[in-house]
């Protein structure tokens, strides 16, 4: 398989030499390096490369080119390699024309000329968009293959938690598919132990348990040590953020999580509202980002492995693990974060998995195609779900127990929803009863003002409504409100006062909770502000209380 290319235009010769210069340096070992001193004459090699179906992974493109400018080069060469990253390289007077463009054209990134020093203000951007180009990638597979079918909710969840830990995975549907009925007809003819999976190296599972899984792609599920400066239980955006904090500054950490990184924000089709990224992105490109960051500062990364209990020995803290095994730490947050409340009607439970899903459920997306999906919510999740579904399904409904959207969504997607035709809006309207034998065909509404029934047909229900804290684990150990959730700080205090049972002469700090040395953070804590860029805040602060927890302790 030849090496991705990365493509160069510019019209200039001397500013293409020294792009083409600086990108050899630094991508040559894993890109091949191509320019073109035109935007006919790219758009040409381009129509080659794609007759051989070479891989393109990045265009960095000059605006100001004769004939056809950056931009115009662009709208073209994205349905030809419509995966490639695209880069504008521009003056400093063509700057609104390259931010508009990042509407207009889709355009990643601009660059300004100079680019000078290119380890400053041109590797970081290019490095950040490879990866995310990376992330996409398929190659000719040779990695885990799945064998199920659609309505299997073994399957699904499989799918699911290979997708969310980023581990490369081929699903062959066992009704669509030659090479899947051929796969069981050798492996399992009976096929009563779906999914099948297949290893790279030959071995084969039967509905095998994502730690069975793990173990064999490479996931960690055991702790290599015994004690940790930190732990941190839950490795959604709050955990991440409090673990790349904690291992930059020297703390020996340990990250612990049930299901895989990202929380219920590495499920989002789409985050646009999170400082930085001006075209957004994803919750699995977040996730992925915050992981590689918290690995290349040491963090040990323990998946999926589930905190069951948690005790106090003196100054340490000891975590009992799903598994048995125990963790001690001089200090401990927790980032559990929530979990959707189940939806409590007939048929919800029976078909879970089979076209009942809590969450947006991305790997579901392409089943859906051109027929009717339901979402249930009117959060942000709920709204970002519904925009990609309508990319898929024939309709998009959603439906809202109360009377409007702008109560609980941002307002830009409150509009981007108003404006998708084949997304429809169901104010003050709850799902009653869900059909089907082995998957999902049909719900029945209700609506709340006249309590009228109406039945449906439907392929798929999302399921975002209100979610609960997970804390049940933490016992009596700290205190938490009457619905779960963990009270820090200033909650904790009786006239001003620390609890009684609060040992140490200072007062909690702003996010310890009853017991000292816990720290929690995130969606989890009592009065938490429920969006990502609060939640990464309120990890990265923690990580100062942690030092001052522990220079009075050690």
């Amino acid at each position: 398989m030849p090496k991705p290319v990365i493509f160069s235009i510019d019209d200039d010769a001397a500013v293409l030499s020294s792009v083409v210069r600086d990108l050899r340096r630094r991508y040559s070992e894993s890109y091949r390096i191509l320019r073109a001193d035109s935007g006919e004459s790219a758009l040409e090699a381009l129509r080659e490369l794609q007759q051989r179906e070479d891989p393109v992974a990045l265009f960095l493109v000059d605006q100001r080119m004769p004939q056809m400018s950056g931009v115009e080069f662009l709208a073209q060469a994205i349905s030809i390699y419509p995966e490639a990253k695209r880069v504008l390289l521009t003056a400093y007077a063509d700057t609104d024309a390259a931010i508009q463009a990042i509407n207009s054209a889709s355009v990643h990134h601009y660059l300004l000329k100079p680019w000078d020093p290119p380890e400053e203000q041109l590797y970081p951007v290019l490095d950040d968009l490879l990866d995310d180009w990376l992330s996409d990638y398929r190659p000719p597979f040779e990695g885990v293959r799945v064998v199920g079918h659609r309505w299997s909710p073994e399957t699904h969840a499989m799918k699911d938690f290979l997708a969310r830990n980023h581990v490369p995975y081929r699903y062959l549907d066992m009704e669509t598919d030659e090479e899947a009925r051929q796969l069981l007809a050798t492996h399992d003819p009976e096929m009563s132990r779906l999914p099948l999976i297949l290893l790279p190296e030959g071995e084969v599972l039967h509905n095998p348990r994502p730690q069975e899984v793990a173990g064999k792609v490479g996931l960690r599920t055991q702790a290599q040590q015994p004690f940790y400066d930190l732990a941190i239980v839950g490795g959604g955006p709050a955990g991440l953020a409090a673990a790349v904090y904690a291992a930059s500054e020297g703390l020996h950490t340990v990250l612990i999580e049930r299901e895989a990184p990202g929380g219920q924000a590495g499920t989002s089709s789409r985050i646009e509202n999170y400082l930085g990224f001006p075209s957004g992105l994803s919750g699995g490109d977040l996730a992925r980002r915050a992981v590689a960051q918290a690995r290349r500062f040491g963090v040990e990364m323990l998946t999926p492995l589930e905190a069951s209990e948690v005790r106090c020995d003196g100054q340490y803290r000891i975590i009992k693990l799903s598994d048995g095994r125990e963790i001690a730490c001089h200090a401990l947050i927790v980032a559990v974060g929530l979990s959707y409340r189940k939806l409590d009607v007939p048929g919800a439970d029976r078909l879970t998995g089979a076209g009942v899903y809590y969450g947006a459920s991305l790997t579901e997306a392409l089943s859906c195609k051109d027929n009717p999906v339901y979402i249930v919510g009117a959060g942000n999740s709920a709204g970002q779900a519904a925009m990609y579904m309508a990319r898929y399904a024939s309709k998009v409904t959603m439906l809202v127990r109360g009377s409007s959207l702008e109560a609980k969504m941002s307002q830009y997607l409150v509009d981007r929803i108003r404006q998708t035709e084949n997304i429809e809006v169901l104010l003050e309207t709850e799902v009653a009863e869900v059909h089907g034998s082995d998957h999902v065909e049909g719900v029945t509404l209700l609506d709340c003002r006249s309590n009228a029934r109406q039945q449906c047909p439907a392929t798929a229900l999302f399921i975002f409504t209100g979610a609960a804290p997970r804390t049940e684990w933490l016992g009596e150990v700290v205190r938490r409100d009457k619905n779960g959730f963990v009270l820090t700080g200033s909650a904790l205090l009786e006239n001003g006062k620390p609890p009684k049972e609060w040992p140490l002469e200072r007062p909690p700090f702003l996010l310890e909770s009853s017991l000292p040395g816990l720290f929690v953070v995130g969606d989890v804590r009592a009065n938490s502000v429920k969006r990502v860029a609060s939640a990464v805040g309120e990890g990265s602060i923690a990580v100062q209380f942690v030092h001052e927890y522990l220079s009075d302790v050690r």
